[in-house]
């Protein structure tokens, strides 16, 4: 036996020692020499030698150890398939196998969970007989032995298995007991397939509690708590928030592995933490020259380039393309899809990896292949041959596919590669997986076909009947899922990413209609994501407002603060005020103004809405005579680009010029005080006389963004023209401006006018609806149009 001093200093001095167990050292001889092993030739070494002497400790322990020895290592020095694959391993699968019924519950599951992390394989009779006696335990196993063995079905791609549900049940029953935050995020993680709404609450709730109670110095748990948010699709703030502290507290511990993940989840749950991200740009940054292996380096690669500035980007990309050829097909597709977030146009890293790519094409899933023809093409990569043998793949797959998700994506992706022929397989399998397919699938079959009509006549006539026939079978499932909807939540999730044409012209009615028909079930908990969804399809329907209204006011306090403007926005967007108005409004306002904190570093919308802000009270409440001090951000956007012209304005402009006598009477693209963009800009004299710009200079240096008056919080047009004359605002209202449903306008629309009207213009706004109708359809009827608006008199 070896003397305790002896024990302790190879404890300190070979790290594999940390990993023992309390009955590693002992009176055990055996025992013994496992722990004087160093290595995995070492441990074949006792076991060979002493095959027949083995007992349950012995060989649970060979095993822990040899799983050690590689967790120990990065990932490209670990020898695994040596390891599976050697003669005495096999002896001690044996042996595992024999002995199964001498385990115990700890025993049993650590060899499971051992084995599998070194690669054997799930049909392994090992590995079935190991799962077939925890099956038959799974009740009487404690929540540490519990949560291992979920890691292991989920190891297993079991999530949805009869086990996972019966540990989902056991989870649900004895949810009390659980105390430890790993044992518990590890558990949730395993079983969010499985859950309901009530167990995900409950779940929700301990996490909170146990985060709040035990050490914050593991980031693991909380990592894992996000992903479950994440495979649960559910962004619960409050959970998202105190994980968020917990990981900048650990900021100096996390690698890029561990950021690459957390960042894709925060995305996933639209989560974006300023914080954080500064955080992790500094450490990724830190970390750029300790990646040297293509495994590391492309984990880095992913979670830092979309951060980086122009300096790390050039590092990053000059790396890369010494590193293209080693990495693997997964790295590669990392890489790529990184490439892809960050905008990247190097030509020759896109070209580098283009070629590398088309050696590693049949390794990758149908999934894969689409992401990557996506990717590619949005890097504009110019590679023919690559572009022919992803489509020769696209097709085959969808030939076979039967999987309604890999079908829509397959076949959206194959649309967008030039001159694609589309044979009768492929039309005839969209056919089939057509009613199995949700809002979101078939939103993207729409988009597809929608193309493939059009295009139809160009690349094989006579197919423009098949894809009718699709669209109009694919238009009725749409509205028969519609119809057949019974759980807003589920039916919110699938309409999250459905837009476009197809969903305006063939879904928008049914789907307020239904929504209508559920509206009870608007909750605290759905009322941000209902909220953003009727933002984004800019229709307006006054019982869905209501009801948001209605949920918001009664659950002001449930509702993360951070959340509030979501619920505000279908309000201010489409210029609506819900019963107790007042009341709902000043309630929002006061649930944000406690948490009214920023980031040194503002994103662009914050900064936006914060200029609105300035202005509107700067001009809608002058009494409180706060400064305007956004002229700078507003300089940085006005020199990003030029207002463009359509082809209406050019027809009003046209109009103006023989209405008013000439150009020399208006301007073009004309900001105003305060930065708002107008059309046209003419004066009056107290006649109603249209005034030349004289001063030619001064009307090229305005169509250069120079303004002509500059803003205060006075109304200084006064000082700039003679009394008696007023300006003019001349504005094009296109269908932007107004709600989809109806000519309602938008409040963005209607705050402009009364703002420019505070400003002193006479405002006026010719609708895209009065412009094209058929009452408006000659040049004198445009003409008497715009001269009955620029001349009626001011109030």
């Amino acid at each position: 036996m070896l003397p305790i001093k002896m024990l302790l200093l190879k404890r300190t001095c070979c790290p594999s020692m940390n990993f023992y167990r309390p009955w590693a050292m002992g009176c055990d001889s055996l025992l013994d020499q496992f722990g004087n092993c160093s290595n995995e030739d070492q441990i074949f070494d006792v076991v060979g030698k002493n095959k027949a002497k083995l007992s349950v400790k012995h060989v649970g322990h060979a095993i822990h150890l040899l799983w050690q020895f590689q967790k120990e290592r990065p990932q490209m020095l670990r020898t695994i398939d040596f390891v599976r694959k050697h003669p005495q391993f096999m002896v001690l699968r044996v042996l595992a196998e024999n002995k199964i019924d001498l385990m115990d519950d700890e025993t049993l599951v650590d060899m499971l969970y051992n084995a599998l992390r070194l690669n054997v394989e799930p049909h392994d009779s090992m590995i079935q007989q190991f799962m077939i006696e925890a099956s038959r335990r799974i009740e009487r196993f404690n929540m540490a032995t519990l949560s291992k063995f979920a890691v292991c079905l989920t190891d297993q791609h079991m999530y949805h298995s009869p086990l996972m549900g019966k540990i989902t049940d056991i989870v649900h029953r004895k949810l009390e007991y659980i105390h430890d935050a790993r044992i518990l995020s590890s558990l949730m993680l395993s079983i969010s397939g499985m859950i309901s709404t009530h167990l995900r609450n409950c779940l929700i709730e301990k996490a909170e509690f146990l985060l709040d109670t035990k050490d914050s110095s593991q980031f693991n748990n909380p990592r894992r708590i996000v992903q479950f948010l994440r495979n649960i699709k559910f962004s619960y703030r409050p959970l998202l928030e105190k994980c968020n502290k917990i990981f900048l507290q650990n900021m100096k511990n996390l690698d890029a592995d561990n950021i690459s993940i957390i960042l894709g989840v925060y995305q996933s749950l639209h989560f974006n933490n300023c914080d954080f991200r500064l955080a992790a740009k500094w450490r990724l940054t830190e970390l750029m020259n300790a990646h040297s292996d293509s495994a590391s380096f492309a984990k880095l690669f992913a979670a830092l380039g979309p951060l980086s500035g122009s300096v790390v980007r050039e590092r990053l990309e000059s790396a890369t393309l010494l590193m293209v050829d080693e990495f693997s097909p997964s790295q590669t597709l990392a890489v790529i899809e990184t490439m892809e977030e960050m905008e990247c146009r190097n030509s020759q890293l896109i070209q580098k990896v283009a070629t590398a790519l088309y050696t590693q094409l049949d390794q990758y899933k149908p999934v894969d292949i689409a992401r990557l023809t996506k990717a590619l093409l949005s890097l504009r990569c110019q590679n023919p041959e690559l572009y022919a043998e992803l489509r020769r793949m696209l097709t085959s797959y969808l030939h076979r596919s039967v999987i309604p998700y890999e079908v829509s994506m397959l076949t959206r992706v194959l649309s967008l590669l030039p001159s694609a022929r589309i044979d009768h397989l492929i039309s005839t399998r969209i056919d089939a997986v057509l009613p199995q397919c949700n809002l979101n699938d078939l939103n993207a079959l729409a988009v597809a076909i929608t193309k493939w009509v059009r295009n139809g006549s160009l690349y094989q006539p006579g197919t423009t009947a098949v894809y009718m026939k699709l669209l109009q079978k694919l238009n009725k499932c749409g509205l028969e899922r519609l119809q057949k909807a019974d759980n807003m939540d589920l039916l919110i999730e699938e309409l999250k990413y459905v837009s476009g044409e197809w969903f305006e012209e063939v879904l928008c009615e049914e789907t307020m209609t239904t929504l209508e028909r559920l509206i009870d079930q608007v909750t605290e908990s759905n009322v941000v994501e209902f909220a953003l969804f009727l933002t984004k399809t800019s229709c307006l329907h006054a019982d869905l407002l209501d009801q948001i209204a209605s949920v918001t006011l009664k659950h002001i306090n449930e509702i993360h603060y951070s959340a509030i403007y979501a619920t505000l926005l279908p309000f201010t967007i489409l210029n609506y005020d819900p019963p107790q108005a007042e009341e709902f409004f000043e309630s929002s306002i006061q649930r944000i103004r406690p948490h009214l904190t920023f980031p040194d570093v503002l994103n662009m919308r914050i900064r936006l809405r914060l200029m609105e802000l300035n202005r509107a009270v700067c001009l809608e409440c002058p009494e409180f005579q706060t400064p305007w001090f956004h002229d700078r951000y507003c300089q940085q956007l006005l020199n990003k680009g030029n207002p463009s012209v359509s082809a209406i304005q050019q027809q009003i402009q046209e109009i103006l010029e023989h209405l008013l006598g000439g150009s020399i009477y208006f301007k073009t693209s004309v900001f105003t005080p305060y930065y708002y963009l107008i059309d046209f800009e003419c004066v009056l004299d107290k006649y109603q006389k249209p005034l030349p710009y004289v001063d030619q200079s001064v009307m090229l240096l305005s169509e250069k963004r120079k303004m002509c008056w500059e803003p205060d919080n006075k109304h200084i047009n006064e000082k700039q023209l003679v009394p008696g004359t007023h300006r003019v605002a001349i504005d094009f209202l296109d269908s932007k401006a107004f709600c989809k449903n109806s000519h309602h306008m938008k409040g963005d629309t209607v705050m402009k006018k009364r703002h420019l009207e505070i400003l002193g213009y006479h405002v006026v706004q010719i609708p895209h609806f009065q412009w094209n109708s058929m009452e408006l359809s000659t040049k004198d009827a445009w003409v008497e149009y715009l001269k009955q608006k620029i001349f009626t008199k001011k109030s």
